[in-house]
């Protein structure tokens, strides 16, 4: 039988805490690409190495494949919205929920729609030429 908890964690209220920050952010610097780019720059750069070097790679691929998305933070997180500020795709870093692995998510703006079933995360351990190509693949069909 599951555990039951007292509400959130303290990586969850802590995310809660950001999300709040990022939007009061937001409000202050505007919603520019500039001010996006940034965001996300610090938020990668405040990364252990691990999830950096993927973190890096992801924005990489976003910018090359995908630079009508706007890049942001979200919950802490470096993402990528469309033009209706609704995130399209975010990485999620092993190292904050002390996770085993990364997480390259597509939220429901992303167009990966395909019948039935979808992929709406990935796992993400390395950034191999391998996951850099499927990666690749998922980030231009989600962005349209």
């Amino acid at each position: 039988m599951a555990e039951k908890t007292a509400g959130l964690s303290k990586e969850e209220r802590e995310a809660v805490k950001q999300r709040a920050a990022e939007l009061r952010a937001e409000e202050k610097a505007g919603k520019t690409r500039a001010a996006g780019e940034k965001a996300v720059r610090e938020a990668i750069a405040a990364l252990p190495d691990d999830d950096r070097v993927l973190a890096e790679g992801i924005d990489r691929i976003v910018s090359e494949v995908a630079p009508q998305l706007m890049p942001k933070t979200w919950y802490g997180f470096p993402a990528y919205a469309d033009d209706d500020g609704k995130i399209v795709v975010f990485f999620k870093a092993a190292s904050k929920y002390t996770t085993r692995y990364a997480t390259l998510g597509f939220e429901e703006a992303a167009q990966l729609d395909d019948g039935d079933l979808w992929v709406t995360s990935f796992a993400l351990i390395a950034l191999t030429p391998e996951t850099e190509k499927t990666i690749t693949k998922h980030i231009r069909k989600a962005a349209g």
